[in-house]
């Protein structure tokens, strides 16, 4: 695993890269996660591919860049790190908000982009355009954005915090810590809540119509029965069942079906 960086518009996008001389992939992330989210599923894919996964803008080692938000700024930047690694049309798999944002490129740069596929997110949440962007964020991932504003005297409080929540603390494990501390700025969240607000705005009132393959977890941001997603909703979407998993473990647990799905998509 590589730490780099790729120019985009206002500074440094930073970038994970688990290199292979398989095909690009590039891997975008949820709303308030980082790179590390992917660390599972770049070691199921055991170099079949050369993953590389940015810290979007606004979060983890690219905190500090600045606006625009969104989904289109998104996908320019997945765009500069298909440029910087010299790929023309990769894959690209998107995770939560990440499968927003994959469509979207795909969208926005219909001529640089592969195969897409999403996970656990991408088909529109059926948020009310009444609702307030702020309700709408507490209601669909409660803690992740409650977290934001919350301080922390020590690594390990903030440790405690996400294992207090059953859909990542009954699940623990080595790859998790680093993914809490790429986020932790010792005393908090990296996240810059004006640029969560921003994409979460565009991924609720601003969805792209996404046909793109789909893999979906029957449960939720709390381990609930019944995740993001409902059979119901899926009707007429190339959408899977990753079964025993929710929103969270569907990467780390449900590692090996994403991995072949990936790899299945650029033999």
């Amino acid at each position: 695993m590589i730490n780099s960086c790729v120019r985009v518009d206002g500074g440094d996008l930073a970038v994970l890269s688990w290199p292979s001389d398989g095909p690009l992939v590039i891997a975008a992330h949820g709303i308030t996660a980082n790179a590390m989210s992917w660390a599972a599923v770049a070691r199921a894919l055991d170099g079949r591919v050369h993953l590389v996964a940015p810290d979007l803008r606004g979060r983890a080692l690219s905190a500090s860049l600045p606006p625009p938000f969104g989904m289109a700024a998104h996908a320019d930047d997945l765009i500069a790190v298909a440029d910087h690694f010299g790929a023309s049309r990769p894959l690209l798999v998107g995770h939560s908000m990440g499968a927003f944002v994959v469509a979207a490129t795909a969208d926005r740069h219909p001529s640089r982009v592969g195969p897409v596929l999403m996970v656990d997110g991408g088909v529109n949440l059926g948020v009310p355009a009444s609702v307030d962007v702020d309700a709408a964020l507490e209601a669909v991932i409660g803690p992740a954005i409650r977290r934001l504003s919350l301080r922390f005297p020590d690594f390990a409080s903030y440790v405690d915090y996400f294992r207090a929540n059953p859909a990542i603390g009954d699940h623990w494990d080595a790859d998790l810590e680093a993914y809490i501390l790429r986020d932790f700025t010792g005393s908090g969240s990296t996240c810059n809540i004006t640029a969560i607000r921003a994409d979460a705005t565009d991924m609720l009132r601003h969805p792209i119509p996404a046909g793109h393959p789909l893999l979906w977890a029957p449960r939720g941001l709390a381990d609930e029965e019944g995740g993001l997603y409902r059979a119901h909703q899926l009707t007429g979407h190339d959408a899977e069942l990753v079964p025993d998993v929710n929103h969270y473990t569907i990467l780390t647990e449900g590692a090996t079906v994403v991995a072949d799905r990936i790899a299945g998509m650029v033999a």
